[in-house]
């Protein structure tokens, strides 16, 4: 089966990366958990704590009512960026998720901000979710690219990711949210190539 086409009967797992605690819910390295909080709102749903696995879950359905509507989990990791790898590894494996299946939303230097990039597989250019869930399970996962631009003048990457969206920024946040969550519900109902073409600037 080609594995950028979305397989009926298989669930999704929607992971939004970012770290736990409200003093980084703002922060742009959390902009995975800002979308699959909006996906969620839209769901209708609550998190739960996911039983012995370090994340928060939500299960529901993404799309058109119907045959047309697909199976997601929607998922924050609450173990810190870098050890994202482990939980995700467990859900993936206690939903029967296929690998090509699973979605990482996350922030992204190399792209301006606001601009969305969707991609299956790849490296993950020193993005810490990214290398832990490669790290666990391979590297054949859909990624939602939510660009967030490179740090100004001599400011350290790891400085950057970890303060807030300013205030400029914030002025617009809550439309790239939305239409990065648009972007992640065409994908799962769709297919890669048909986000892509919609999404991908």
């Amino acid at each position: 089966m080609d594995v950028t086409t979305p397989a009926s009967t298989d669930p999704w797992l929607i992971v939004g990366l970012g770290n736990p605690g409200p003093e980084y819910a703002m922060n742009r390295h959390n902009v995975g958990f800002m979308v699959v909080d909006l996906l969620a709102e839209r769901i209708g749903g609550k998190f739960k704590r996911a039983g012995k696995a370090q994340a928060q879950v939500l299960e529901g359905r993404i799309g058109p009512a119907g045959p047309g509507s697909r199976r997601v989990v929607l998922v924050k990791p609450m173990s810190f960026m870098n050890l994202s790898g482990g939980p995700v590894n467990a859900l993936k494996d206690f939903y029967k998720v296929p690998v090509a299946n699973v979605v990482a939303v996350h922030d992204e230097l190399d792209i301006d901000y606001g601009v969305l990039r969707l991609k299956l597989g790849g490296g993950d250019n020193g993005h810490n979710g990214l290398k832990s869930m490669t790290k666990a399970m391979g590297a054949d996962y859909h990624r939602v690219r939510f660009g967030i631009g490179r740090p100004p003048g001599r400011m350290q990457v790891a400085d950057f990711v970890l303060k807030d969206f300013s205030s400029a920024e914030r002025k617009e946040l809550d439309y790239f949210v939305d239409r990065a969550a648009d972007s992640v519900e065409c994908l799962v109902s769709e297919g890669l190539e048909r986000a892509k073409s919609a999404y991908n600037s």
